[in-house]
């Protein structure tokens, strides 16, 4: 499990779940409000690297999506809210793959609901391919503290937004709603 304090954002899309989380996994107590609003950033939610400059199927080397996220948050008291997200990824590995592992950098942050970037963090994810071209992993981040001013201020009040870390070519690339996915046809 990572730890870190205080993340931060830019705009959501979809792919949401929320619950509870206790000390302890059999903690089933209600919470006094709800968890933040949880989502993969839609500019940020998927990653195509290419081994040149051509945006060709044949010239990619790695692809990736955030295919879910769940956040699990508990309130105590007057205390900040703490929260862990687990997030789903689909990674490929395309026809200019080099290697057989690949390691993937994405981030976590918690935003204000107007977009106020409160903190940001970066994580890696391996994927290991073995001998296949697509494979599934999920992370777990941990210790996630949603600042509170007082027990009136409701997790509503905030997000917590994921996204890949891209360049400005592939942040681009996806603005304009281009895409491959190395399980196409499968």
């Amino acid at each position: 499990m990572r730890k870190f304090k205080y993340l931060s954002l830019l705009a959501i899309a979809g792919l949401t779940a929320c619950s509870s989380i206790g000390t302890s996994a059999l903690d089933t107590r209600q919470n006094a409000g709800p968890c933040p609003t949880v989502g993969a950033l839609y500019d940020a939610g998927r990653i195509v690297k290419f081994a040149g400059d051509e945006e060709l199927y044949d010239g990619i080397t790695y692809t990736g999506e955030i295919i879910g996220v769940r956040l699990f948050c508990r309130y105590v008291d007057d205390e900040p809210l703490l929260a862990e997200v687990e997030i789903g990824f689909a990674f490929g590995k395309g026809p200019q793959a080099t290697e057989r592992r690949h390691t993937y950098d994405y981030y976590v942050a918690v935003t204000r609901r107007n977009r106020t970037i409160l903190a940001r963090e970066t994580f890696s994810i391996d994927a290991d391919f073995g001998n296949g071209n697509v494979v599934a992993a999920s992370d777990l981040v941990g210790r996630i503290e949603i600042p509170r001013k007082d027990a009136s201020i409701s997790g509503g009040n905030f997000e917590v937004l994921i996204g890949f870390d891209l360049t400005e070519k592939q942040l681009d690339f996806n603005r304009q709603g281009k895409r491959f996915r190395l399980d196409a046809g499968q």
